[in-house]
Formats: structure tokens, C-alpha cells, sequence
């Protein structure tokens, strides 16, 4: 009976802690809400060697400032879309370890210094990468 019991509080403590850790913090629910841009979709091409071996698709968003005028920026959508295409066309951002995957760092700071240009100064906070999926599944090249 007692087995029993302290199985049965283990489990109740250890929902609790799981809860506990999912639960958002009491200082991020003041912050921007909502102040987001996310793009649709973009293929973007991983080139190796001088050759075409691969498109990745990739989610983007676009987080905004508290002082972003999130209805006008979010109908520039398509311009950020067609600014990360172009820069992803102009200088792959082919990870140089893995051809299922962009560069996040080098399409971030590319994606960042754009979105600045089309939505105006002090309106972007940071650029994230929120998931890449690609075409094929594709070896690690060989050096």
C-alpha cells in the first residue's frame, strides 16, 4: 500500500514539474506579442562544386519591434520574400558540412540587413529561421 502511494506522488510531483517547466514566464508575457512577420515558404538552392545539388525549404520569421507597425509590415511580406530569394540566388547559403541544410547564420544576418532596408530603421528586432525542410536528403560531401 505504501509502494503504491509513494508511486502515486511521484507520478503527481512529476506532472507538476512538467507543468511547471511549460508554463511561460511571468516577464515574457509583457513582451511583444504578436510582433512577428513570418514568410511564406522559399526554396532556396544548396549548390556544391559549382553544381545545383539541391533546394531547402525554409520558414522565416521576421520579429518586429514594440514600435512596428505590424499591419503595415506584415503586408510587405512579399517584398521580404522576394528579398531572401534574391539572396539566396545572388550567394547560396549552402551549409558547407551538410547539403540538407542552409547556413542560418550567414541567411540571418543577409535576411536582417534587407528586412532593415524595407521596413525602415528601428523596426526589426532579429530574424530566426523557425524549421528547413529539404528537397532530398543528401550526403555529407567529401573533401
Amino acid at each position: 500500500m505504501m509502494r503504491r502511494f509513494l508511486a502515486a506522488l511521484l507520478i503527481a510531483f512529476s506532472a507538476g514539474v512538467a507543468q511547471a517547466a511549460d508554463a511561460p514566464k511571468k516577464g515574457d508575457e509583457k513582451g511583444d506579442v504578436g510582433q512577428y512577420v513570418e514568410l511564406q515558404p522559399v526554396g532556396l538552392p544548396i549548390v556544391s562544386n559549382g553544381r545545383l545539388v539541391n533546394y531547402v525549404f525554409v520558414y522565416v520569421r521576421i520579429n518586429l519591434t514594440s514600435s512596428a507597425n505590424v499591419a503595415k509590415l506584415r503586408e510587405k511580406e512579399p517584398f521580404f520574400r522576394d528579398a531572401l530569394v534574391r539572396a539566396g540566388h545572388r550567394t547560396p547559403f549552402s551549409h558547407p558540412k551538410d547539403l540538407s541544410q542552409v547556413d542560418v547564420p550567414r541567411l540571418t544576418a543577409a535576411m536582417t540587413r534587407s528586412a532593415a532596408a524595407i521596413a525602415g530603421p528601428g523596426q526589426i528586432r532579429n530574424v530566426v529561421v523557425t524549421s528547413q525542410a529539404p528537397r532530398r536528403r543528401m550526403a555529407t560531401p567529401h573533401a
